[in-house]
Order: C-alpha cells, then sequence, then structure tokens
C-alpha cells in the first residue's frame, strides 16, 4: 500500500429528529392531553486512534462520512430513536484540523484516544413540552437541529522514539537493517527510501525503541527540493536524531554534508533545528581501520560537534550495537526524569 500522510475528508453529522404533535385518544376522555414526544438526537462523528492502521490511503478513496439522523417522536409520548454515532478509525499519530477556521481540533497520539469532530443535532421537541395551565392543548413542536458539518485536514505524524536523518545514500535504511529485523530497500542510488518507515530495535526482553527513516535530504529540502520536505513533520514527535553520515567521501565533503543536514533541519522549525541529535559515522568499513578515531576527531573537530557521535558501518554492522545500547540508555534516562 502507498505510504498517505496527508488528505481531507468531508464529515456531518446526524439531524435531530422532528418533535410531534399527538393528543391522547381515550375511551371516556372526551378530551385527551397532549402526548406527542420529543425526537431522538443524530448520531456524531468520531475519529479514533488505532495502532494496526499507518497510513491515511483508504481516504483517498472514501472522503465523505455521515453519521444517522435521529427519528421523529411519536404519540404515547414516546421519544424517537437517536441517531448510531459514527466512529472513523485512523492511525495513531493523526492531527485533525478545520481546514474553514484552521483551527487544530486535536492530536490522536495514543491508541484508542477518541475526538468529535462533528457534533449530531438535538431531537425537537413534541407538544406535551409546551402543555401549561394556559394552553392545555398545545399545538406546537418544534423541528430537530441539523448536525454539524466540517471540512477536515487529516495528517499523520509518525510516533517514534529516534529519527535518522542524512542525505541520499548515506545509508539510513542498511542501518535499519542492521539494528533490526526490518528489511527496507537498499540499492546504490538516491532515494531508495520513498517513504518513511518504522521499526523496533530490540536490545534485550523489554528493552526496546521504535526507530523512524524517512527519505534522505538534499539541500533546500526545507523549501519544497527532494522528498524529505513532505516528510520532516514526522521527526518533530522524535525524541532524539541520529545524523547519519558517510565518511567513505572524504573528510571535507562529510563536514560539507553535515552541515546541510544540520541546515535544513533549522531550515524546516526551531523546534527541528533544536532537536537533540547524535552523529553516526557510517562507511567506516571503507576506510582503513587505524584511521578510524582519527577521522572521528577530525570531523568533531570540524563541525565543533560536542555532542555523542559514534564510527559504524551499517553494512558489517561494526559499531551498531554500541550506538543501539547508548540509545537505549538516553531514551530511559530520560524517561525517568
Amino acid at each position: 500500500m502507498k505510504f498517505v500522510d496527508e488528505a481531507t475528508v468531508r464529515v456531518e453529522a446526524g439531524r435531530g429528529g422532528d418533535g410531534c404533535v399527538s393528543f391522547r385518544r381515550e375511551k371516556y376522555v372526551p378530551r385527551g392531553g397532549p402526548d406527542g414526544g420529543d425526537g431522538g438526537d443524530g448520531g456524531s462523528v468520531f475519529l479514533i486512534a488505532r495502532e494496526d492502521i499507518n497510513t491515511l490511503a483508504d481516504f483517498r478513496v472514501q472522503r465523505r462520512f455521515k453519521a444517522k439522523s435521529g427519528r421523529g417522536g411519536a404519540g404515547k409520548e414516546r421519544t424517537g430513536a437517536s441517531g448510531d454515532n459514527l466512529y472513523i478509525s485512523v492511525p495513531k499519530g493523526t492531527v485533525i484540523s478545520d481546514l474553514d477556521t484552521e483551527e487544530i481540533l486535536g492530536d490522536l497520539s495514543n491508541v484508542g484516544q477518541e475526538l468529535c469532530v462533528a457534533q449530531g443535532g438535538r431531537g425537537g421537541l413534541g407538544n406535551t413540552r409546551f402543555k401549561s395551565s394556559t394552553n392545555r392543548a398545545p399545538r406546537k413542536s418544534t423541528v430537530g437541529e441539523p448536525g454539524e458539518k466540517r471540512h477536515l485536514g487529516l495528517e499523520l505524524k509518525l510516533i517514534a522514539d529516534v529519527g535518522l536523518v542524512g542525505l541520499p545514500n548515506a545509508g539510513k535504511s542498511t542501518l535499519i537493517r542492521a539494528v533490526s529485523d526490518a528489511k527496507p530497500k537498499v540499492a546504490d542510488y538516491p532515494f531508495t527510501t520513498l517513504h518513511p518507515s518504522l521499526c523496533v530495535v530490540s536490545i534485550e526482553t523489554d528493552r526496546s525503541f521504535v526507530m523512524a527513516d524517512i527519505p534522505g535530504l538534499i539541500e533546500g529540502a526545507s523549501e519544497g527540493a527532494g522528498l524529505g520536505i513532505q516528510f520532516l513533520r514526522h521527526l518533530q514527535r522524535t525524541r532524539l536524531l541520529i545524523h547519519v553520515i558517510d565518511v567513505s567521501v572524504g573528510t571535507d565533503v562529510s563536514v560539507e554534508d553535515a552541515r546541510i543536514i544540520e541546515s535544513e533541519l533549522k531550515g524546516y522549525s526551531d523546534g527541528l533545528g533544536n532537536q537533540v541529535r547524535w552523529l553516526a559515522l557510517n562507511k567506516m568499513d571503507l576506510l582503513p581501520r587505524d584511521q578510524w578515531d582519527l577521522i572521528l576527531n577530525q570531523l568533531k573537530e570540524q563541525l565543533k560537534w560536542e555532542g555523542p557521535a559514534f564510527a559504524i558501518s551499517a553494512a558489517t554492522g561494526v559499531g551498531t550495537d554500541v550506538m543501539a545500547q547508548a540509545i537505549m540508555g538516553y531514551l530511559e534516562e530520560i524517561n525517568e526524569t
């Protein structure tokens, strides 16, 4: 299924049923009083977050949703049946906005979380409601109220602990393969990753974290170049970014590549630019082993980097376990604070 992380839908809640005008007809009671019942309420429209859905692709087929209307009231003070509420399943991590008012209505970040996006109309009142000491036989009732209508924007932001960033062919997909059971596409041409993907990195029993890979960024991505801009939103929920850098191209080029990614993150948003970020210096297996420490120190010095940095080879797995353990420790540490 194609990954879809944006959709627009129209929702309409059910109309309330009309109130009833009716009078009792009883033997030996020549003038029975009013007994018209109220109309039932219209059904409301809810969105509910689900774990087993991971894209908004279904909304490319169905874009309109309407809840059931309430039934009209009846004699003998019988209230009409209320319309059933309509529940629409969306992926966990969906942000809902009203496209007409530009208001953010909610963020369904937890499984089972619900959001009412269109309130059903109230049922009308039957003539029994209008009986008084001065009006013993009211012939008045009210019609049901219309349900709310809304034009909604749905935006999926994947929920992951760790996000991978880097230029195309930096080795992010290979790293995913090295630390998890996921099998993303790996090839020697740019943009082999065409949509975001999630994987679970298991350290040991009951110790794991979720990692997200997005398509590689290129210079100008924050302004719309390449594929990355449409997926950068998925990194906003992560607690740690792993910046994968190809060191096989030479120190000067690696430094320039790293600065491109840093600039694109800051260009997208201040929050993403200030996100905690670690470096993963990848493809070290293509360089002499005795130069690894030298290259690592050179890159840190030129980048004025004071945070964690790891020399790894995603292709051979060297150094990836150490980095994964460090990530797990960091996440556990911030969970405790």
